[in-house]
């Protein structure tokens, strides 16, 4: 395991700035809804976290993590879990058949969102779906609507995570945690990857390198994972 001013001194020249001491950050759990939705080939499952008791006072970002399970979903560019959308509401609905009444209480920062891909299983392809030059192609994600199509054949409105990879989008402006205030997420084929894997909202937003430094950070983190040793996983 290397030490930790190691793993400090990567983040740093990445310019991803690491929590500090005023921060707070929560870990969510979610509820699925009833049905899915989706593009013509719906097939959208829609997640819901109640947000009022998270005991920090502020959202500035949300983290997004895949499992690395391996289990779930296609492969190659559609490795990993599959993001439709995310929305922040005061709205509460109870089907997935209801993400037209959802208004977002804030706007969130899908174009500056940081990527750091996850692997793809065999055959891999020049790149995730959904990506460009390693981050979130939102023209194609749509991470604002829930328009997923469902299909490796013509896809369209999702991005891929990827195994094991992670996703963090800062919101608008931090918003104060009330009560009500729902996080909706919706997954693609609705494979498992989201209830495997992990979702963390901050009370700080998230700093967006630049893509030089960007790519670094993410080759330092497969440096890292062989050096700790690789996690074993199905598929």
């Amino acid at each position: 395991m290397p030490h930790a001013s190691t793993m400090l001194s990567l983040f740093a020249a990445a310019g991803i700035t690491l929590a500090t001491a005023g921060a707070q950050a929560a870990p969510v759990t979610f509820t699925e809804l009833a049905g899915f939705t989706g593009g013509t080939v719906a097939g959208t499952a829609v997640f819901r976290a109640d947000l009022s008791g998270l005991g920090i006072g502020q959202i500035a970002s949300l983290t997004i993590q895949d499992s690395n399970n391996g289990i779930g979903g296609s492969a190659g560019q559609f490795s990993g879990f599959d993001l439709d959308a995310v929305v922040i509401s005061t709205t509460l609905i109870t089907d997935a058949a209801q993400v037209g009444l959802l208004v977002p209480a804030i706007g969130l920062d899908f174009v500056n969102s940081v990527l750091i891909p996850g692997t793809q299983r065999a055959p891999a392809d020049p790149a995730l779906f959904g990506t460009s030059g390693g981050q979130v192609n939102n023209a194609v994600a749509t991470l604002g609507s829930f328009d997923g199509e469902n299909t490796t054949t013509t896809p369209d409105g999702f991005v891929s995570l990827g195994d094991g990879g992670r996703l963090s989008i800062n919101l608008a402006a931090p918003i104060p945690v009330g009560s009500p205030l729902y996080l909706y997420i919706g997954e693609v084929g609705n494979q498992g990857e989201l209830a495997a894997g992990s979702v963390e909202l901050s009370s700080t937003t998230v700093a967006v390198p630049a893509p030089a430094s960007l790519a670094l950070f993410g080759l330092g983190l497969a440096g890292l994972g062989l050096l700790g040793g690789r996690r074993a996983r199905a598929g």
